[in-house]
């Protein structure tokens, strides 16, 4: 299977306002990116702890009405934070209120302020990766029984490179497997992936690969990762002032390709 090399934004919602994000994922559309995701936290991951931050679906729903082309959702949501029929719900209505663009990405939760912030229960880490075994079906079946439906088969983006539990779920439920991995590490996770998707009985080539963007140059550090199977990369962007050059440095290499 022959995809095509994309190119994302994750656009991270902390320390600006949020005239400067929606300025920038209509800045990003208009630059030619393929997706902009942003990330479900309550408060910000790098800087002031208590600095500026918005909540993460609120923000999808008004990106469904903002842009027009590019594909969008989080990288990635969390399970912990929300039924999941209540988020399957919540997932369909913007993939309608979009015409079928959103990217369904979701991982099982690793900030304990969130958590403890919030009254959730942090538990451990295996312990919330088995949880999320347990609601990813639920996910899918209310997909089948809501009226209207999705507009399409939502793409589910899984993101993690745990090998025993995680590359597991990527097998049997992802659409595409986001990681941060670096280029051998890529390589090995990949094989192992192949390994649960033939357990599955899956093709692993159903499966499209992503991983944040390493520094240095597009045109040379961009080949060998797609060799190694990767084809949607993904530049991580803060505020307070979002710069997106070397946004549009991956741009063009995508375009030069």
């Amino acid at each position: 299977m022959t995809r095509p090399i994309r190119v994302a934004l994750q656009l991270q919602p902390q320390h600006a306002d949020y005239t400067e994000i929606r300025d920038t994922v209509r800045r990003a559309e208009e630059m030619g990116v393929d997706i902009v995701f942003n990330w479900d936290h309550f408060y910000p991951l790098y800087g002031d702890a208590d600095g500026k931050h918005y909540e993460c679906w609120t923000m999808l729903g008004a990106w469904a009405e903002q842009t027009s082309r590019i594909e969008f959702g989080a990288l990635v949501t969390c399970n912990s934070y929300r039924n999941p029929d209540l988020l399957a719900d919540m997932a369909r209505t913007v993939d309608n209120m979009s015409d079928g663009r959103l990217i369904f990405g979701i991982g099982s939760g690793w900030f304990e302020k969130d958590y403890t912030e919030y009254g959730y229960e942090f538990g451990t880490a295996g312990g919330r990766l088995d949880q999320l075994a347990v609601d990813l079906p639920r996910i899918e079946a209310r997909w089948q029984q809501l009226n209207p439906p999705p507009t399409r088969k939502i793409p589910v983006l899984i993101g993690g490179g745990g090998e025993r539990k995680t590359l597991r779920l990527v097998a049997r439920h992802a659409d595409i497997w986001h990681s941060f991995s670096d280029l051998d590490t890529l390589s090995r996770k990949s094989e192992i992936l192949a390994r649960h998707c033939a357990d599955a009985g899956r093709d692993p080539a159903e499966i499209e690969h992503s991983v944040g963007t390493p520094r240095g140059n597009p045109a040379e550090v961009g080949p060998p990762l797609i060799d190694a199977g990767a084809t949607l990369f993904t530049v991580g962007v803060g505020g307070l002032a979002y710069d997106l050059s070397r946004l549009q440095s991956w741009v063009s290499w995508r375009d030069s390709l």
